[in-house]
Order: structure tokens, then C-alpha cells, then sequence
């Protein structure tokens, strides 16, 4: 998105290169631990194995995943619920709410579904909590004939993609902490989601936004690498030259 603008000035920079000028300046964006806890997978009803372990992801609408994040307002917390497709990585379904019962979940699934443009199978998978397993959430789904994939050990990378959705949207567009109210913050969080999935290239969908990507039913060549873990490995040469 910055090479023509960059072009109109005659600057030509690498993408290693820019990451790394950014980081001298202290522009990236700063990884944060989470602080809340918005799963309850200690419960009584029926939990679902893992579909979608080892399972190669090729087209839209083959998986989606599912969590729920919290987001801090004045004086009090929100929480987002999010249903993403694995393959397009677009934002299908949403939800924000002020406590965490399982309507929330209920309503961004119920989104998903009206957004939903392909009648081949369809996996739905997310963590093992409480608004998931409900009885009226997995009534939903049974309904609509997807397939219910859960984790199975507890452990987030399980449910990686869902956890780095959450990561994006409130990372990417400013939403950790809200200084507005509910309804304020709801408004913003919506026109992020827009941006996300109407601007937002994505290395993992041959740099196509999620809505492009969401159109093509072939599969799409990534275009991405951990700029993170290069960084950390040149840093390793340069103390082991000086050494």
C-alpha cells in the first residue's frame, strides 16, 4: 500500500528495511500479554474434538474460527466477539457486548451466517468455553449443518488464528483501551472491522484485502515471513561478528 506513494517520492526501501527503520524509532507496534480471562472451559456441557488439526485450509468457508477478546472503556470492560474465515481471513460475524454471555457469540454467529456466500461445508472451531458449548449456540450450528470443532488441550495455539485476529483488531486500530462509552466504542469498533476487511492487505492471501480474497475460491500463495524472528536472527549475526 506505501509503494506508490513512496514511488511519487523516489524512494525505493525493502520491506526488512522499513520494519527495521520503524524499530529504531520505536513505530512497531507493541506486543502486549493478555490480561483478562475470557474463557470458562470448566463446565458440564458437551465438548467437541479438534476438526481441523493438520487440516489444510484451500478455499472460503471451509473453517471459521471464533473467540471472544475483551476491550477496556472508562470505568468498566467490553467484549468483542469475532468469527473469522480461516482462508480469506475476513471478519464474517461480530459482536460487542458488555458482559459475556453467550448471546454475544449467539449474535456474531448469526452475522456470520446472513454474510455467508458458499454452500459447501462448513467447520466451525473455537476454544472449549462456556458460550460455545451452550445449548442454543451449538443448536445453531447443528441447524445449519456445520461441523462443531473445538480445542482440545487448553492450549491457544489450538486456536491460534482466532487468538491473532484478536491481536490485529485491537493492536492494528487502537481499540486495547476505548476512552469513549459503549456506544461510542461499539461505533468504532464497527468502522475498524470495515477497514479491516475492505483495506487491510494480508501477506497470507497473496496481499489481497479479506473481502478480495473472500471472492476467490482458488488457493492463494502466501506472501508472508516473520519479520520478528528475522529480526531477532540478524541481531544474533551482528553480536556474533563482534565477537
Amino acid at each position: 500500500m506505501l509503494e506508490p506513494l513512496l514511488s511519487e517520492h523516489g524512494i525505493t526501501i525493502g520491506r526488512d528495511y522499513l520494519f527495521n527503520l520503524l524499530q529504531d524509532h520505536k513505530l512497531l507496534i507493541r506486543q502486549r500479554k493478555r490480561k483478562v480471562v475470557t474463557t470458562n472451559s470448566r463446565h458440564w456441557m458437551k465438548k467437541y474434538s479438534n476438526l481441523v488439526k493438520d487440516l489444510e485450509i484451500t478455499r472460503p468457508e471451509q473453517v471459521w474460527v471464533s473467540d471472544i477478546t475483551y476491550i477496556r472503556m472508562v470505568n468498566q470492560w467490553g467484549y468483542l466477539s469475532l468469527i473469522t474465515d480461516a482462508c480469506s481471513r475476513k471478519i464474517m460475524g461480530w459482536s460487542f457486548r458488555q458482559d459475556m454471555e453467550a448471546q454475544g457469540c449467539i449474535d456474531a454467529l448469526e452475522m456470520a451466517f446472513k454474510n455467508r456466500i458458499y454452500n459447501d461445508k462448513l467447520i466451525h472451531h473455537s476454544d472449549r468455553g462456556s458460550q460455545y458449548c451452550s445449548k442454543n449456540y451449538v443448536g445453531m450450528l447443528i441447524q445449519n449443518n456445520v461441523a462443531i470443532s473445538m480445542t482440545e488441550n487448553g492450549d491457544p495455539y489450538e486456536n491460534a488464528l482466532a487468538e491473532r485476529m484478536n491481536g490485529i483488531i485491537k493492536a492494528e486500530f487502537n481499540l486495547y483501551n476505548s476512552q469513549a462509552g459503549y456506544e461510542q466504542t461499539k461505533l468504532l469498533i464497527q468502522r475498524s472491522i470495515n477497514a479491516y476487511n475492505q483495506l487491510r492487505p494480508h501477506g497470507s492471501c497473496d496481499n489481497l484485502t479479506p473481502d478480495q480474497a473472500h471472492l476467490r475460491t482458488e488457493q492463494l500463495p502466501k506472501r508472508w515471513k516473520n519479520y520478528r524472528k528475522i529480526a531477532k536472527f540478524d541481531k544474533q549475526l551482528v553480536e556474533l561478528h563482534r565477537d
